[in-house]
């Protein structure tokens, strides 16, 4: 069942926190720091013999790729120099285990790399994505600015810099190194809101690795749920490379107007991934099915007795105790994962989209504890015997568990929280609730206390 998934999904967790990394929203065009002394850059002496190229690739199918890349391509034709500037760099020398805490706590330190165009474009060839290559065409001092910002950029004190996924990546410094050169022009045309948000973008990009799209929806809150504008929407490979090939240049041949991108070449040529399947319809089934074949099989005790109490059970309770004991330790282990995580990541991550998060009105870190329970229902197919004191303390966990959940509901049907949880709320908490009805009324049986007086 796709909830086995979930297990799996521990262990790119610390991976995926990084890439909801969002610093304070709002922001329109990005200031570049200013190039002190820029005089002393060599700039060289013909720039009608400098051409930039654009290169966009298509979406992967990793985690890491999923919105594609962005790199620029400079050919100086005098010097007889070739190289592509790439800011996707990370340094990782120091250990998966050092990389991950990092990434968590929010220190995401990438770098500018620059390499010859025939490595580059055989590391995509080898991960099957289509490559774009497009020339931009723009006017020698508009080129001469441009080599100046690459040129600082190289410096060493420069050439490290603080990763944010959507605001500062290596599609945003191709952007904003172009609004520069283009003295703000760029940023000027797109300055208007889209109907998009960045939650739309997160889900429909990561469609090709479900369980990813999934998590990911459960562990951003608000702050990806605002409206982008056309100049944040650029963080986007494909929606640059588009952006550019309709925007007007200052470059005219024959007597035309040419637009920023022209001379498109196809690199290579892949299919993209394709979505597999709904993940959220894949979860309802996972979780409707087995619970709805439980329903069939729940039975009343209508009396009291020496071998029975009143109340409900499972009937055949070898099969059916264990299909609920299976369907309960995965969900508890899946809402305690990530109760836990959102929990954690709001104590100590510095990624904000990871704070004060609706959905641990669901998902609470306590929930893992059901897997006791779950695990014996599945090993020896009868209900759980408590004494007076636990049933108690479990009847009232799984009674203010489901009072949050209809606050939750509530939240999300008056639109009181800003974050959309419609499909959470949808296509999880209702099968959710179900269990948590079954889990109270057939899988706990009280200890028979018999006086004689």
């Amino acid at each position: 069942m796709p909830l086995l998934g979930v297990m799996s999904f521990v262990v790119s967790v610390l991976l995926l926190l990084a890439i909801t990394a969002m610093p304070a929203m709002g922001q329109q065009e990005s200031e570049l720091p200013a190039i002190d002394d820029g005089s002393s850059i060599l700039l060289p002496r013909d720039f009608s013999a400098v051409d930039y190229y654009l290169i966009t690739v298509d979406v992967g199918d990793k985690v890491w790729d999923n919105f594609g890349h962005t790199a620029l391509r400079v050919v100086d034709r005098e010097s007889n120099t070739d190289l592509v500037f790439n800011w996707g760099l990370f340094d990782a020398s120091g250990g998966s285990v050092a990389f991950a805490s990092d990434f968590f706590r929010g220190i995401l330190n990438y770098q500018l790399g620059v390499s010859p165009p025939s490595w580059e474009f055989n590391r995509y060839v080898a991960q099957e994505r289509t490559v774009w290559q497009d020339r931009l065409n723009l006017t020698n001092e508009q080129k001469a600015r441009l080599y100046r910002r690459l040129a600082w950029n190289l410096r060493d004190e420069n050439i490290v810099y603080s990763y944010q996924y959507f605001f500062d990546n290596c599609t945003t410094r191709v952007r904003d190194y172009l609004n520069e050169a283009l003295g703000g022009s760029l940023a000027q045309r797109n300055r208007a809101l889209t109907s998009s948000t960045f939650r739309d973008e997160v889900s429909d990009h990561y469609q090709s690795v479900p369980i990813v799209q999934f998590g990911l929806d459960v562990l951003m809150n608000s702050r990806i749920d605002r409206r982008m504008s056309q100049w944040e929407e650029l963080f986007l490979p494909a929606r640059l490379r588009q952006e550019l090939l309709e925007t007007p240049s200052d470059v005219s041949e024959n007597g035309q107007r040419l637009n920023l991108l022209s001379e498109d070449a196809l690199v290579a040529e892949f299919p993209s991934p394709q979505p597999p399947y709904n993940i959220y319809n894949r979860i309802a089934a996972a979780l409707l099915l087995p619970l709805i074949f439980l329903m069939f099989h729940l039975r009343h005790i209508p009396m009291q007795s020496f071998s029975a109490q009143k109340g409900f059970v499972l009937s055949s309770p070898a099969l059916t105790y264990r299909v609920l004991g299976a369907v309960t330790t995965l969900v508890s282990l899946a809402s305690g994962f990530f109760g836990l995580v959102m929990a954690i990541a709001w104590r100590e991550s510095g990624h904000l989209d990871l704070h004060h998060n609706v959905n641990l009105l669901v998902f609470w870190p306590s929930d893992i504890l059901g897997a006791i329970f779950g695990i014996q229902w599945l090993i020896f197919g009868r209900p759980t015997v408590l004494g007076t004191a636990m049933k108690g303390v479990v009847s009232f966990y799984i009674g203010i568990h489901v009072l949050a959940v209809l606050v939750y509901f509530v939240l999300a049907a008056t639109g009181l929280s800003e974050q959309v949880v419609a499909s959470v709320a949808l296509y999880v908490v209702c099968p959710l609730l179900l269990l948590a009805a079954l889990v109270s009324i057939t899988g706990f049986k009280a200890e028979r206390r018999i006086r004689f007086n």
